[in-house]
């Protein structure tokens, strides 16, 4: 039997480059970067993951399988970055801002989102550190919030920044008009708790768990690529699966 191809990739070198992608990020969850001798050919193999994933792999309209509310996971762990539980001083003055390389800039309350067009999907989340479990989220779609604040023709980036000690992270515009892209505000049919993000974070099923932005305070247009915490780090910086 003939072997299917992709782009002149068969599965066994998808397979090689999912092995060496996942080791290299693998790696870097446990806090090692492999030293001087092996550093750099980590940060070469997460740009080979980098350029499958977002050249070969990703699709705007391929969509994450999705599961039905009883085949929810009895767990999701919950990860912040800061030394304990990130809070808000005043949870009513939070909004979410929006700016950069846009021609409308926008300051969004909580409520000013959820007047907004609404996603609900029970999805399976992936962590880079190799588990993964199911949940329902519920949300915007990043692309209704593109809309309204109109982004100039430069614009290739969005840069999503947090109130947890400043974390961010980098996305490439494709990525964040995924219709399975959203600013998720509640999580298995409840509002989002404090240990996923409250009072909003990022979610795509299609991307790895730390590209996932919680505690979201910003989104700034640009058109230079920008990093993030772990993708400075040596992580893969499109982190798609």
């Amino acid at each position: 039997m003939t072997e299917n191809r992709t782009s002149g990739l068969d599965r066994r070198a998808f397979v090689r480059l999912g092995v060496a992608g996942g080791a290299a990020s693998l790696v870097a969850a446990c806090g090692w970067d492999g030293g001087n001798a092996l550093r750099p050919r980590l940060l070469d193999i997460s740009r080979l993951n980098d350029w499958v994933g977002e050249k070969i792999l990703f699709a705007p309209t391929r969509l994450a399988r999705t599961y039905t509310a009883a085949e929810r996971s009895a767990m999701l762990p919950g990860y912040f970055i800061s030394n304990s539980l990130p809070t808000l001083a005043t949870p009513s003055a939070w909004r979410l801002r929006v700016d950069g390389l846009v021609r409308q800039p926008l300051d969004l309350s909580l409520d000013d989102l959820m007047g907004m067009p609404r996603v609900t999907y029970t999805v399976k989340h992936h962590c880079v550190e190799g588990w993964s479990a199911i949940a329902t989220w519920h949300g915007v779609p990043v692309s209704a919030v593109v809309r309204r604040c109109q982004p100039l023709d430069a614009a290739r980036y969005i840069r999503f920044v947090s109130f947890d000690s400043d974390y961010s992270n980098g996305w490439d515009m494709a990525s964040a008009l995924h219709p399975q892209t959203i600013l998720a505000y509640g999580l298995n049919d409840h509002p989002l708790p404090p240990a996923h993000g409250a009072p909003l974070r990022l979610y795509a099923p299609t991307k790895l768990g730390y590209k996932m932005t919680k505690y979201l305070v910003s989104l700034t247009f640009t058109d230079k690529r920008p990093g993030g915490y772990w993708e400075d780090q040596g992580y893969p910086w499109f982190g798609g699966i």
